[in-house]
C-alpha cells in the first residue's frame, strides 16, 4: 500500500457531505472560482504568506456559505486543530492593528480572506481534494473512495507567536509545539545537544518552503537512536502535535505507521540558540515525515510550522502508484 493510503471511511464520509454542500451553496460564479480539475496544476501550488489566491474567498460568500465553508474545514480536523485554525484567522484582527502602531505598510490583514477550493467531484469514483488556504493556514487533503490518500502539507502558523498586549495578551495559538521542543531540548544532556544543533543561526524561513515537492539535505542532527526512553517518549509527544492535528482514525494510523517502522530512523535537527528569546528552528526527518518549525522574524515572535510527507505531499505516491501521475506532479 503507498505510504500515504489511510482507510478512514468514517472522516471520508463528513469531508463529502461537507464539500457538497458547500458546493451546492454555490451560484455559477461562485462555483467557478471555487472549482478546479483534480488534476490541474493548481492542486499542487501552495503558499502562507497574505497573497492574492485562486479559489473562492470567505469575503465573496454569504452568511450562510461561509458556515458551510467552514464545516469543509472543520472536516479534516480535530475540535482542538480547528479552534487553531479559527484563532490563526482572527490573528489578522491582532497583527492589523500592531503594525500598524509601527507604522509598518504591508498586505492588508483581513479575517475574510482565507480561500477554498475543490479539486474534482466530491464522492466521486477518482479522486478529489480540497483546499484550504490564507495567511498562516494551508491545509491539503486528497480523497479516493473510502480512503484519504494525502494530508500534507499541513501548514500553520503564528504572527505573533505570543500576544503581549491588549485583549488577548498572553495567548500563544501554537505554544504546545514550542514548549514540547524545548522540553525535549532540556532533556539532552550537553554532548546531544552538540550533535542536535547544526547551524547557530535559525534560517530565515523553514528550509523545504512552499515546493511542490519537499527538498532536505541528507539527515542531520541527532538520531533518536541515540536519545534514552524518556527522550524518545518526548520526541513521539512532539510529533504527535503535529499528527495529531487531524482526525483520530487518520492520526493514529499515522503514529503507528511511524511507531513501526521504529523511532530510530528519525532525527532531531535544531538552529539557533535554545533560548525562546533568540531565533529558534527545529526539524524532525526521518523517511517520507518531516515537521519543521521556525520562529525568527519578528524579533523570535512570528511562527512557521509544518508537516509533511516527502513522497506523498498532494497525494503524489498514492497516484503515481495507480499510474495517473500526470504532467503536473
Amino acid at each position: 500500500m503507498p505510504t500515504g493510503q489511510t482507510l478512514a471511511p468514517e472522516t471520508v464520509a463528513g469531508m463529502v457531505a461537507a464539500a457538497k454542500a458547500f458546493l451546492g451553496s454555490l451560484n455559477g460564479q461562485q462555483k467557478a472560482k471555487a472549482t478546479y480539475e483534480y488534476m490541474d496544476g493548481e492542486r499542487v501550488f501552495w503558499y502562507y504568506p497574505p497573497m492574492n489566491r485562486h479559489g473562492l474567498p470567505l469575503r465573496d460568500m454569504e452568511p450562510a456559505q461561509r458556515e458551510l465553508a467552514m464545516e469543509v474545514l472543520a472536516s479534516g480536523l480535530t475540535d482542538e486543530s480547528y479552534e487553531q485554525a479559527k484563532l490563526i484567522m482572527e490573528h489578522e484582527n491582532v497583527l492589523g492593528p500592531l503594525e500598524k502602531e509601527q507604522g509598518i505598510t504591508t498586505f492588508v490583514r483581513d479575517t475574510e480572506l482565507y480561500y477554498f477550493t475543490v479539486f474534482g467531484e466530491p464522492g466521486g469514483k477518482d479522486p478529489w481534494a480540497y483546499r484550504v488556504e490564507g495567511h498562516h493556514v494551508s491545509i491539503h487533503f486528497s480523497i479516493w473512495g473510502d480512503q484519504v490518500i494525502g494530508m500534507t502539507p499541513f501548514f500553520f502558523g503564528a504572527n505573533p507567536a505570543e500576544v503581549r498586549t491588549g485583549p488577548k495578551n498572553g495567548l500563544r495559538i501554537l505554544g504546545d509545539r514550542e514548549d514540547l521542543a524545548f522540553d525535549l531540548m532540556a532533556s539532552l544532556d550537553e554532548k546531544q545537544i552538540a550533535e542536535s544543533v547544526i547551524y547557530d543561526a535559525a534560517p530565515a524561513d523553514i528550509v523545504t518552503f512552499n515546493a511542490s515537492k519537499a527538498s532536505l539535505p541528507a539527515y542531520e542532527g541527532l538520531p533518536a537512536s541515540k536519545m534514552n526512553g524518556a527522550q524518545q517518549e518526548l520526541l513521539l509527544a512532539l510529533i504527535a502535535e503535529y499528527v495529531n492535528q487531524v482526525p483520530t482514525e487518520l492520526a493514529e494510523q499515522k503514529l503507528a505507521a511511524l511507531k513501526e517502522d521504529g523511532l530510530d530512523h528519525l532525527y532531531l535537527a535544531w538552529a539557533g540558540p535554545v533560548s525562546k528569546d533568540e531565533a529558534h528552528y527545529y526539524r524532525i526527518h526521518g523517511g517520507d515525515f518531516v515537521v519543521e518549525f521556525d520562529n525568527r522574524q519578528d524579533g523570535a515572535n512570528h511562527i512557521h510550522s509544518v508537516w509533511r510527507d516527502v513522497e506523498n505531499d498532494f497525494a503524489a505516491d498514492v497516484l503515481r502508484d495507480h499510474l495517473i501521475l500526470y504532467h503536473v506532479l
